[in-house]
């Protein structure tokens, strides 16, 4: 049933001539035009990687690749497609972009891969234009949007219109099957889905998967997102000064990012004095004062939509640290990096739990939810937890080069007014691990 005229029809992809005609280009191939469409880094980011020497991913190339091992990860598991509503799944496989944020409690698009490769993007209304430019999309229609806000009374009947255009697009584009993975999904629109005889399995298995190793061109996005927020970074801590509140400290890289492309950061965790212990406390209005600590973890998505997840302590003012501040970066300093020792192809995600250098029994009760992790879009599969809290049979895979993990530690005492919270972003590669954060560690703290 067609509730509105338009929502859910089916409207060809719309020229992607609809750009100025132009014959120049940037590195990573889109266009030298003030006034596209698609988001993208800026010339500050451009020159700022030039003069690092950075490689430019090719975007062409690096969107073939993730609906490639999306494809592969579909059939693999045996699913006739995947249907995508999570906007960092929409954005690994289709590389499309409208209001991530917003989205992400309104999930008013979705995105179908099938077996054979054909994907169809359903986005916002009369937002058709903005992916025009990607030509792996084979489709854009609207109507996905099943949430109350859009659906009111008839979210039902919405509901399932949306699930007799997927079931039609299994039929063209599943190979035959009936098993469609769904990464998120409103009930009722499961339901629907149900209805029209489809089995749904895990999507966002089948994404994580799709999503765990990264390819030439994404690595080198990363890298250039990386070092858009060691940049960011440089910028605060010239700033952090006594005086200067968190809030104050948390905008600047917020806003150093967005003036290069980045494009928001998931996170506020930024804390000085006693509130760094414990550890989550979020920027407020505190003012640093001489002799504190200045915590954060970037949380941060640069240009290219890359997770920079980043971890760094500072001492506030002028004079010397506290014993007590010293033996607290110490700890979190050798476990990250003797942690990432661990790290080459073949190790086991559940042997890292185990093998991990444990905490001192003193910082044992607040340790972090996690020794390290994935990271690429956002944070990623796998969580490598403490063996305290390992997980039997939930992570019995083999490292691989390509894999890229946060490896990370926060150490602070209960009951203690300092906590320390540090953490590097690591490639493991054919022969090991290369570290890929650069920017240092406070002397005065680790001296």
């Amino acid at each position: 049933m067609n509730i509105e005229p338009g929502l859910s029809s089916s409207n060809r992809k719309i020229d992607p001539a609809r750009r100025r005609a132009t014959h120049l280009f940037r590195p990573d191939g889109s266009p030298v035009d003030p006034d596209r469409i698609e988001i993208g880094p800026t010339d500050t980011a451009f020159a700022e990687w030039a003069a690092l020497g950075l490689a430019i991913p090719n975007l062409d190339r690096m969107r073939r690749f993730r609906l490639d091992r999306t494809v592969a990860e579909i059939n693999r598991r045996g699913y006739g497609g995947v249907l995508l509503f999570d906007p960092l799944n929409i954005r690994y496989a289709s590389d499309s972009s409208n209001m991530h944020v917003w989205i992400a409690h309104n999930p008013a698009r979705a995105v179908f891969v099938g077996a054979d490769g054909h994907m169809v993007l359903w986005d916002y209304k009369r937002c058709e234009h903005l992916s025009a430019h990607l030509p792996l999309i084979g489709d854009i229609r609207s109507g996905a949007g099943l949430f109350y806000f859009v659906a009111g009374d008839r979210a039902d009947d919405l509901a399932a219109d949306f699930a007799a255009q997927v079931a039609d697009l299994m039929d063209a584009h599943g190979n035959g099957g009936r098993r469609i993975a769904v990464d998120k999904m409103e009930l009722h629109g499961a339901a629907a889905l149900a209805a029209r005889g489809l089995q749904i399995g895990s999507g966002q298995e089948v994404m994580e998967h799709a999503r765990l190793i990264k390819g030439d061109d994404e690595i080198a996005a990363m890298r250039c997102a990386i070092a858009t927020c060691e940049i960011a970074m440089a910028a605060m801590e010239k700033a952090c000064a006594p005086g200067i509140a968190e809030t104050e400290l948390w905008a600047i890289l917020h806003a150093e990012n967005i003036a290069r492309g980045g494009e928001w950061i998931e996170t506020r965790i930024l804390s000085s004095g006693p509130r760094t212990n414990p550890w989550f406390q979020e920027a407020g209005p505190r003012r640093l004062q001489t002799g504190d600590l200045l915590a954060f973890d970037t949380d941060l998505i640069g240009p290219y939509g890359m997770c920079c997840d980043m971890s760094r302590t500072w001492f506030v003012g002028d004079g010397t640290p506290t014993a007590e501040q010293r033996e607290a970066y110490a700890v979190a300093h050798d476990h990250v990096m003797s942690n990432m020792e661990l790290l080459r192809p073949g190790v086991t995600f559940s042997e890292l739990s185990h093998l991990a250098k444990p905490l001192p029994e003193a910082y044992r009760a607040q340790r972090y939810g996690v020794v390290m992790h994935g990271v690429g879009l956002c944070d990623e599969f796998p969580s490598i937890y403490y063996r305290e809290d390992f997980i039997e049979g939930a992570f019995d895979y083999p490292l691989e080069p390509g894999m890229v993990l946060c490896v990370e530690c926060y150490a602070g005492k209960v009951g203690g007014r300092d906590g320390v919270k540090l953490e590097d972003q690591v490639l493991i590669t054919e022969t090991g691990h290369q570290n890929l954060s650069s920017y240092p560690f406070d002397a005065r703290l680790l001296g």
